[in-house]
């Protein structure tokens, strides 16, 4: 039951309206007022749930977070039951949502959340590719410059890396990503995910670069990067850090430890005899 004067943040399917939760249908029923990113979306959804709603429904999006969120703190403040929603996925996930999200903790006001279906998640799933860490970039930059300005940054990332990327963009991109991650970085693309036409592509970024741009990418997209594969190093490969140190004031041996413990693996007491020999 949705409590009154307590901002509700509802997932709600990304494609499968059998997805929704007993709690999503619950609270859509319930909810004094309820601020959707896109009030059409939001009547299909309730329609194939075969939910009735009561409350007022207000639309939110990012043209008008700013302006709209003073309005749900006002019905959160009269103790109305306040639901926000987006199309798909859980709000604030590069969703509108953040804004109340943030305006309401800072009134005091409690927020809480109803769990449900999340593209990331999904996506990162049925990948094939090690979730034991990862990040989630959102959507790189639409221009082929900053796109390529915001990859190669993340060229070393040691967590598996998803994104979001609209259809149109999504050759470019994962012909930028080969580019700057290597072109036999393995990664996945998700699409249409829960839908009927669901699929996941699998591969080297090369290889999905290859299969988008010879056809048209439909459907909702998400990419999953893999890591990085560590480089070996050996302790000839770091001599010059550790006779740099040295110049610098350390003690040879002091220095050799200290690149030692940064590197696994590698000996200090080899790493030393080497910077020794090389002096």
């Amino acid at each position: 039951m949705l409590e009154p004067g307590v901002l509700t943040l509802a997932a709600t399917p990304i494609g499968n309206p059998l997805d929704a939760s007993v709690r999503l249908m619950r609270a859509l029923g319930e909810a004094d007022l309820i601020a959707a990113e896109d009030t059409r979306r939001l009547a299909r959804l309730v329609r194939e749930l075969e939910v009735t709603t009561q409350g007022r429904i207000l639309s939110y999006h990012e043209h008008n977070e700013a302006e709209r969120t003073g309005v749900l703190l006002e019905a959160l403040e009269a103790g109305q039951r306040v639901l926000l929603v987006t199309d798909a996925g859980m709000p604030v996930v590069s969703d509108p949502g953040f804004r109340a999200v943030r305006a309401a903790a800072e009134a005091g006001i409690p927020v809480t959340v109803i769990p449900g279906p999340s593209a990331v998640l999904t996506a990162l799933a049925a990948s094939g590719i090690a979730p034991d860490r990862f990040t989630f970039e959102g959507f790189p930059p639409r221009r082929e410059g900053k796109r390529s300005s915001a990859l190669s940054p993340l060229a070393g990332e040691q967590r598996t890396m998803v994104f979001f990327e609209s259809p149109r963009r999504t050759a470019a991109t994962l012909a930028a990503m080969a580019e700057a991650f290597g072109a036999e970085r393995r990664g996945a693309v998700g699409r249409e995910l829960t839908k009927t036409h669901e699929e996941i592509r699998r591969g080297t970024l090369a290889d999905l670069a290859a299969w988008a741009a010879d056809g048209e990418v439909l459907g909702e997209v998400v990419i999953v990067v893999a890591v990085a594969e560590p480089v070996a190093t050996s302790p000839a490969d770091l001599v010059g850090e550790v006779l740099a140190r040295a110049e610098a004031g350390e003690r040879l041996k002091q220095a050799a430890k200290e690149v030692a413990r940064a590197h696994d693996g590698i000996s200090a007491n080899e790493l030393y005899e080497l910077a020794l020999a090389a002096r």
